[in-house]
């Protein structure tokens, strides 16, 4: 498996974001959203590392997909479809991902979305509640924190676009 973001970007990428992402997935499954700090800071981190890592006009590209998935999810979130804060979450991490790699990340996400979703209504039903009895995911129980996925899912592409990326 070759993944198309680049192994030098991936590897310099993930130590910045992965606390990020930690963040996110901890924040939304205390308080049910995601904090516009954490998203800003991930378009930092893209915007600090990514000039010195990606090729120039790529890193532009990349730049463009955040501007799309931020339309697409301000009208997902219009709809009701998705909260605002997991639609600025996916907008600040999609210049992290190439148009060539979509498909995989679509369907990382996915498996992570099922693995997040079966974990927490689980935990959420058993003695591990005790641990965080105030959690605002466990009183709502027909909504889902997607921070749970969608954190993760940037954080384990990473780990590996470091390990498979490509190399030119």
């Amino acid at each position: 498996m070759i993944l198309d973001i680049p192994a030098l970007a991936a590897t310099w990428l993930l130590p910045f974001a992965l606390p990020l992402c930690i963040w996110v997935a901890w924040s939304d499954l205390r308080e049910m959203r995601i904090s516009n700090r954490a998203v800003l800071a991930l378009v930092v981190v893209f915007l600090a590392i990514g000039p010195f890592t990606l090729p120039l006009p790529m890193f532009g590209w990349q730049l463009l997909h955040l501007v799309v998935v931020l339309l697409v999810g301000m009208v997902l979130n219009a709809l009701g479809v998705l909260g605002a804060g997991d639609a600025k979450f996916a907008a600040a991490a999609a210049p992290f991902i190439p148009l060539g790699d979509l498909h995989f990340v679509i369907a990382l996400f996915a498996a992570n979305l099922l693995a997040a979703f079966v974990t927490h209504r689980l935990a959420a039903r058993s003695p591990l509640r005790r641990l965080a009895p105030h959690w605002q995911s466990w009183a709502r129980s027909k909504e889902f924190p997607m921070g749970l996925s969608l954190g993760p899912t940037l954080a384990i592409y990473l780990a590996l676009g470091a390990l498979y990326g490509s190399t030119s």
